[in-house]
């Protein structure tokens, strides 16, 4: 029922609970529209507006934000056609994500119970046998994070670059340096796992600086417009904004109790804030995973995402800040980690 009623508010905003209710024909019973309104209130998906007799319903940003979407459909569109958010929305993190549950109760249940399987498998893993695991995963995530930035070392290749240090025959420089920064990235967080803890701009610069060492990557907060291949979003053009939004991203981050949100937060935020020249993927997912690491959850190495998929979703939060089908690849691939490390 509430796909129904959420669908029949988009297209009929600011109507009461009685004209919703002869909207729907009546299908339900008034007293269950006004059970339904209130409850779809409490999950912030609708705004009520006025009082009494004047109480009117309408979509809440929140919805916006996690409402499912046809991704397919969505990019059946070429890029000109579609109807987007071409600009950086500066209440997106200070006032709507601020305000939203990222994960239902059945989602977090379900998360909640793979990171207890993760803590009962660690629990009887001996050290040697845990950081041989992590040394895969590290692997797995320096692999995929670089084929998502069109790298061309196949995931054999990786490792034996990582593990021997031998280069593969007829492949640029650039793409062994980005993979070999990936390693000492992780390497990085593992080690010091209260680096991200809080979360500052200052750490997240200094992530950066690591994987983009020796690449021809300027280093620090950029000066200048960045375009993103694929859209016709815009992130800010302006030192100061960018700033602003990095203090903005890190003080939703900080202030959350729940693990998975502040990853996937800045798993997103940071692609989408677009503070470097480049790398900002990277050290989006090296951050998310720093995060994780540092609370004693299973880190994710991305490994069975497709790379397009991965993109499409990062342009519908870009262009749409539906964070949706990036939730989907985050509880995917965390599942997917617990179920296949340590």
């Amino acid at each position: 029922m509430n796909d129904e009623l959420l669908n029949y508010i988009k297209t009929n905003p600011l109507l009461s609970s009685k004209q919703i209710y002869e909207g729907l024909a009546h299908a339900y019973s008034y007293a269950t529209v006004k059970r339904a309104l209130k409850k779809l209130s409490a999950d912030s998906l609708i705004i009520i507006e006025g009082k009494r007799k004047g109480t009117k319903y309408r979509l809440s940003p929140s919805y916006e934000l996690l409402n499912d979407i046809d991704v397919e459909g969505y990019f059946n569109q070429e890029q000109d056609e579609r109807q987007i958010k071409s600009a950086f929305n500066f209440s997106l993190i200070p006032e709507i994500l601020s305000g939203t549950v990222l994960f239902t109760a059945p989602e977090y249940q379900q998360l909640t119970a793979l990171q207890a399987k993760f803590t009962d498998n660690v629990a009887h893993l001996s050290k040697s046998t845990y950081d041989k695991e992590m040394e895969r995963l590290a692997i797995d995530l320096s692999w995929k994070s670089s084929q998502i930035e069109g790298n061309t070392y196949t995931l054999l290749e990786t490792e034996r670059l990582l593990k021997e240090q031998k280069t593969a025959t007829g492949k640029p420089k650039d793409d062994a340096t980005m993979l070999l920064n990936h390693k000492e990235a992780i390497n990085f967080i593992v080690a010091n796992p209260d680096y991200v803890t809080p979360l500052t701009v200052r750490s997240i610069e200094d992530i950066h600086s690591i994987l983009i060492k020796d690449l021809g990557v300027d280093r620090n907060i950029r000066q200048r417009r960045v375009g993103v291949t694929g859209t016709n979003y815009r992130p800010i053009d302006n030192e100061h904004q960018i700033r602003e939004a990095l203090d903005d991203m890190c003080e939703l981050v900080n202030s959350r109790e729940n693990v998975f949100e502040k990853s996937l937060f800045a798993l997103v935020l940071l692609s989408y804030i677009q503070a470097f020249n480049d790398g900002n993927k990277r050290t989006a997912r090296i951050i998310s995973n720093a995060i994780l690491i540092a609370n004693q959850y299973c880190p994710i190495s991305f490994r069975t995402v497709d790379s397009v998929e991965y993109k499409k979703a990062m342009l519908i939060f870009y262009e749409q800040n539906n964070i949706n089908p990036f939730k989907q690849i985050f509880k995917s691939q965390f599942e997917f980690a617990v179920n296949t490390y340590f």
